[in-house]
């Protein structure tokens, strides 16, 4: 695979991304400033937006990148299929451009949360899950300010509706209860897709949790994320 690690003023988590999907998934991977991309998107397997506190979260997180523009261009490969992937502040950033359903606001708690959580999967129909089975267990740590997942009763239902849920934050018994919801996000939502389930955003961050040496359970549950997203790029081909 070919792809974009679109790099921000303030992305933090960029060059763990690329780690990530170079070293250990062996993929071909271009770390670009935002300013920078002068070659046509449309080359590349699939796009991501990393983590981190894009111009200092003003505003709203992810608000100022959401206008730049290349953005736009984002927005308009998005629609036509490109599958786009966006890990806490880059959700944050999906949001904002209106590529997902809903808001992230901040943390119940008002403050910054750093810890490992439980990930249970909602649906095997998004880019990022397709060698997920639902009620699957992922461990993957969070680090984040403002990653409560906020949509409206009719938006929350349609999101229901439509399998458009691709996990939820539960305990270590695959429940999601009030205590092992870390920021206070409703109905436990830790990551959503679009319709086409092609533009997937997720708040704990995969890229921390793709080698064992990094889990303290001696798991790697962020590669399924990684080894999702390739063969759902099969799928496609």
């Amino acid at each position: 695979m070919k792809v974009i690690v679109i790099q921000f003023s303030g992305s933090t988590c960029d060059r763990d991304l690329v780690y990530a999907m170079r070293e250990i998934m062996g993929w071909e991977v271009d770390l670009v400033w935002y300013k920078e991309v002068t070659h046509k998107l449309d080359n590349y397997d699939a796009i991501f937006l990393p983590g981190g506190f894009t111009y200092g979260d003003y505003l709203r997180a992810g608000v100022i990148a959401a206008y730049t523009p290349v953005m736009q261009e984002v927005k308009t490969l998005a629609k036509e299929g490109m599958p786009v992937f966006g890990i806490c502040n880059g959700f944050q950033i999906l949001v904002e451009s209106q590529l997902l359903p809903g808001a992230l606001i901040g943390n119940d708690t008002l403050r910054f949360s750093c810890k490992w959580v439980n990930l249970r999967v909602e649906t095997s129909r998004s880019a990022a899950t397709k060698l997920g089975v639902k009620g699957d267990l992922w461990r993957i740590p969070i680090a984040h300010g403002e990653g409560r997942y906020f949509i409206d009763e009719k938006g929350l239902k349609e999101l229901i509706d439509n399998d458009q849920i691709v996990w939820r934050y539960v305990n270590e018994h695959s429940e999601p209860t009030k205590e092992s919801n870390p920021n206070g996000s409703i109905d436990n939502i830790a990551g959503i897709c679009n319709l086409e389930g092609n533009v997937v955003g997720l708040m704990p961050h995969p890229e921390r949790a793709a080698e064992s040496i990094l889990s303290p359970w001696e798991t790697d549950h962020g590669r399924l994320y990684f080894k999702s997203i390739e063969n759902f790029h099969r799928e496609m081909m």
